[in-house]
Formats: C-alpha cells, structure tokens, sequence
C-alpha cells in the first residue's frame, strides 16, 4: 500500500532494512528492524509502503508516538526528551503525529453554538481566529492571518454552507468583521456579544476616569489613586482585607472615582434582567445618572453600548444551556500553551494544540 496515497500497488520498487524505536521493556530502550519496501505507485510516484505499526515518523512505531503524545500533555518538550532521551524536534513531531491521531478520532464538526475570538500570536499585532463549540466544550478552527471579515469567511467556508446555515448562536466580542461575516454566512444564527468583553469594556472606562484624576489632583489626594490600579478594577469579593480598606479610602477621598466605581457595580444588574424590555429599562436609567457627572470614558462605553444593543440584550434571553466561560477560560489557556511553546515558532504546533486541549486523551 502506498505510504502517500493509501493506494494498493502490485509493482515493488525496492527495500531496504529499517530499524524504529519501541516502547520500552522495563528500563531498556526497545529497536524494531524490519524490512520496507519503496512501491511504484501510479499517482505518487516512488513511496515507502504503509505499515500499521509504523507512524509517519519512520524512526518510531505508532504507539511510541502515542506514548510521546500522552506524555506532552502533562509536561514540556524539553521535559519528555530529557526523560526519553531523544531531541525535542522528535519530541514535537511525534506529539504532532498524536494530536492529528485525536482529531482524527474526534471527525468533523457540526457546531450549533459558537464561540469567536482572537488570540495574539507575536508582537506587531498579528492575530488568529479562534472558534470554539460551546456544547462540546472545544475549539473547532484556528485559523486566518488577522481579524478581518475575510479572515473570518475562511471558517465559515472550512465549515462549509449546509453547516454553517445550522448554527442557532455565535457568541463574539463587538468586532464588526466578525459579527458581518456571521450575519451572511450564518444567517439563522443569533449575535449574542461575549458578557466579559462589555466588562473589560467598562473596566477599561473606569481606568481612564482612575487615570484622568490621577493627573488632576495633586498633594496628598494623588497619594491615595496611586499604586490603586488592581484594587479599583477587581471584584470587591475578590480583594484581601487590607485591599478592601484601600479601595474604601481611595472612594472617600475621590468623589468622582467613587461615583464612577458604583456605575460601574450598577451595571453588573443588566445581566440578572430576563426580560429585553426590563434590561432596555434598566440600561436607559443607568445612561441617564451619567448626566453632568463628567464621565466622558462612561458616555463613550455607553453609546457603544446602545450602537450594539442587539447583541447585548441577547444576553438577557438565554434559550440554551451556554458555557460562556468557556471562551474566556480558553484563551487563558492559550496563554499557557503559548509560554509552554515559546522559542518553537512553529504555528502548526500551537494550532494543534489548541484545537486538541479540549480533547479526551487517546
């Protein structure tokens, strides 16, 4: 059988003695040689045939490379070629042969509620899609070489149109492109806008107000915002004591932080709302304490608000059981696989691994 094709040929080439690497037999290192034969096959040319214990590393048997692959989950390259002597180029490439093995195994995707985002992959802002299934748990596509409607056409298309016309919801940040190209490839589909971005979004407005006053009070009232950053952005559940008294003086000493802080806890209700016309209520009545407070970063968030409001409120109408943590978990994720990869450069490898970290292991 040819090794390029997987065609049945009649005609030898030639053969040669090969020797591949096994799994071990206590603590010695097991060799398997074996003759292969070259096939001349019609369509590829001069090939090796297919043997099934071999991967397609020849150097290693399938189930050495399963064994590598299964080790690549738990530790670093460097870890696992230390421990099997062997170089981390061999290392990545059989852990490759094993990621490719797992979406074999997992077969193509029929997603009915999808997760969008992008990730950084290098310094000059240089992005790639990320879409995940949020039923199953798993990214389904990485791809593209940015963040435009073009790039984002390129999933839809990989998912192909009988597909792409089933999917019920795709949850996304406030990216144009995305919710475009979404809304023609996917038309059935609802736009629902990733509740942790409009909180990043928000938090992001409450450090230019923490930033604008930082510049304009001096003396001992500059003293109490500086070093506050992290004190001011996080949850007050989420603080230690001693950060909680912090954030209580920086309040009392800063009316206009204080009031943009409570804005900010206000509008956490919006997602508790079931119902569009309450949250619309809700949203109108927090707009309207924006008046005369000198919230320039607030009034900005706001009208991106209301411009996007379609997707926003689609929140507050949940038909479906959704992980919307997920997305976000994900990308942490990402983050730690991208450390665990740094110096690789390899694209390919990073791709296979987040398309594979939400898989079973083999």
């Amino acid at each position: 059988m040819c090794g390029g094709c997987g065609q049945i040929c009649r005609s030898v080439y030639d053969s040669r003695w090969r020797r591949a690497r096994d799994l071990k037999c206590g603590d010695r290192e097991v060799y398997v040689d074996f003759e292969m034969r070259r096939v001349a096959c019609k369509a590829c040319g001069v090939k090796n045939e297919k043997l099934a214990f071999l991967s397609s590393n020849t150097k290693y048997t399938l189930r050495f490379a399963m064994q590598i692959g299964g080790l690549c989950r738990v530790m670093t390259i460097q870890d696992v070629a230390r421990l099997m002597h062997l170089h981390w180029h061999a290392v990545r490439d059989l852990d490759k042969i094993y990621m490719r093995e797992q979406l074999r195994v997992a077969g193509d995707q029929k997603p009915r509620i999808i997760g969008i985002d992008e990730i950084s992959i290098k310094k000059g802002h240089s992005y790639r899609i990320v879409v995940s299934d949020l039923v199953a748990r798993r990214a389904i596509w990485f791809g593209g070489t940015g963040r435009t409607e073009a790039d984002m056409d390129l999933f839809y298309a990989f998912l192909g149109k009988q597909n792409s016309r089933k999917i019920k919801l795709a949850v996304m940040d406030m990216w144009k492109p995305f919710r475009v190209s979404t809304q023609r490839h996917a038309p059935k589909a609802v736009i629902m806008f990733d509740k942790f971005h409009i909180v990043k979004h928000l938090g992001d407005a409450l450090d230019a107000i923490r930033r604008s006053e930082y510049k304009r009070v001096t003396g001992e009232d500059r003293s109490f915002i500086k070093g506050q950053r992290y004190v001011l952005l996080s949850r007050r559940e989420n603080l230690t004591d001693d950060r909680r008294k912090n954030l209580e003086r920086l309040l009392q000493a800063n009316a206009r932080l204080n009031i943009a802080y409570l804005l900010r806890e206000q509008f956490e209700q919006l997602w508790d709302y079931a119902d569009a016309a309450d949250a619309r209520s809700f949203f109108d009545a927090w707009r309207e304490q924006l008046c005369d407070q000198d919230l320039a970063p607030y009034e900005k968030f706001a009208a991106m608000i209301d411009r996007n409001w379609d997707g926003v409120v689609a929140y507050s109408q949940p038909t479906h059981d959704i992980p919307l943590g997920f997305v976000e978990g994900l990308n942490n994720k990402i983050r730690v696989l991208q450390r665990r990869a740094y110096g690789l450069r390899d694209e390919e490898y990073l791709k296979l691994k987040i398309l594979t970290s939400g898989l079973p292991e083999l």
